[in-house]
């Protein structure tokens, strides 16, 4: 953990109680995750997880959830977020009191281009931060600014995560992202934001990578392509074909790979 997140995490406390995850996730500090998955709006149930593993529900609120997975002696600590840079910061400013190994952001994404089907999972090669929540997260001031700026993972774990799909018979495409504060606003600026020139929307990753940064931990984001502005494949209304590529992303290979990082 790099510095600057303790010092997050120390200013909170000073504010706020300890053991912060337990309370609002019911996760302990007491264990070593093998890894630690965030998800706005999915949940293991929704993924059909609790077919193949063993699902317990630890907590749940008005809009965040906390989860147990547990397969072949792996645990895995499942956090169900609202969506948008701020709540993705925040809550995984709580998970700095616990232990894991890696982390692993899953969301839908919308396509900006008419490469990308319904159901293909894509990772970011980057993703361009179009929310003001990073400035808090990375500047000294708020009064700076990264708006827009282009946020990279580290692409020698995102190569190996591709590796690791592509041996368990899956594909994972590179992909590039813009990371917008609102979903009903971006449509009005879904101009603009195509002449940024990348290929998928969703609201997360650029905040994701930069909290990975100062975890000083493996970290990808495996997003399901669950609309496409550019085809017109609708995020509601999908035809029986659509239905069927995005449930088999969603609910197939998405599930796998988690499994498959976490026993890494």
């Amino acid at each position: 953990m790099k510095e600057a997140l303790k010092k997050i995490v120390d200013t909170f406390h000073r504010y706020n109680t300890e053991h912060m995850a337990a309370q609002a996730f019911g996760l302990s500090e007491d264990v070593v995750y093998d890894a630690l998955v965030i998800a706005p709006s999915f949940t293991p149930y929704k993924l059909h997880m609790d077919k193949t593993c063993k699902v317990t529900t630890l907590k749940e609120g008005a809009y965040i959830a906390g989860y147990l997975v547990e397969k072949d002696g792996m645990n895995i600590a499942w956090i169900k977020i609202g969506s948008s840079a701020g709540n993705l910061i925040d809550h995984l400013a709580l998970c700095a009191e616990l232990s894991f190994r890696r982390m692993i952001f899953i969301g839908a994404v919308g396509a900006l281009t008419e490469t990308f089907r319904l159901g293909d999972i894509c990772t970011p090669v980057y993703s361009i931060s179009g929310s003001y929540a990073d400035a808090y997260l990375m500047k000294e001031s708020i009064r700076d600014s990264m708006l827009f700026t282009r946020v990279v993972p580290d692409m020698n774990y995102v190569d190996q995560v591709i590796r690791i799909g592509k041996e368990k018979g899956h594909t994972i495409h590179k992909a590039s992202v813009f990371c917008t504060p609102s979903i009903a606003l971006e449509y009005y600026h879904l101009d603009e934001i195509r002449s940024f020139g990348t290929d998928l929307i969703e609201m997360e990753t650029s905040s994701f990578y930069l909290m990975t940064d100062l975890f000083e931990l493996p970290g990808i984001a495996l997003l399901v392509v669950s609309d496409n502005s550019a085809s017109g494949a609708a995020l509601v209304g999908r035809n029986e074909e659509q239905q069927r590529q995005y449930d088999n992303g969603r609910n197939v290979v998405l599930p796998d790979m988690i499994i498959s990082l976490a026993a890494e």
